[in-house]
C-alpha cells in the first residue's frame, strides 16, 4: 500500500508547521522552531522555502500576505489535522517505550 504524502512528517516539517499555528512569515518561521524545539532543530532557507512550497501545494498551509518580498502563512485545518496525527503517533511511541525504558 502506498504511503500518503506527510503522513509521517520530519522533525523541521513538524516544528515548521507548529510555528504556523500562528500566522509568520519565513524568518519569524525560523526564529520560532528554534525557540520551540529549545535550539535543537534550526531551518535554513533552503529547506524552509521547500517545505513550504510543498506544504502550500498539498493544502497544508496558506499564504496570508505578501509584501514585497516578505511572505507570510499559516496552517489549514488539513494541516492541523497532520500535525495532529504527528502528535498522536509521536506520543504513542514514547508511551509504548516507557516499558522498556527502566533505565531513565
Amino acid at each position: 500500500m502506498a504511503r500518503k504524502k506527510f503522513q509521517t512528517l520530519s522533525e523541521p516539517m513538524y516544528y515548521i508547521l507548529l510555528a504556523l499555528t500562528e500566522e509568520c512569515c519565513g524568518v519569524d518561521i525560523m526564529k520560532k522552531v528554534e525557540n520551540i524545539s529549545k535550539g535543537r532543530i534550526s531551518v535554513g532557507p533552503g529547506t524552509l522555502y521547500t517545505l513550504l512550497g510543498k506544504f502550500e501545494s498539498s493544502g497544508l498551509i496558506r499564504e496570508t500576505a505578501v509584501e514585497g518580498r516578505k511572505r507570510s502563512y499559516i496552517i489549514t485545518e488539513e494541516g492541523y489535522e497532520s500535525l495532529s496525527e504527528e502528535y498522536k503517533r509521536l506520543k504513542s511511541m514514547v508511551e509504548e517505550g516507557l516499558e522498556y525504558m527502566f533505565w531513565i
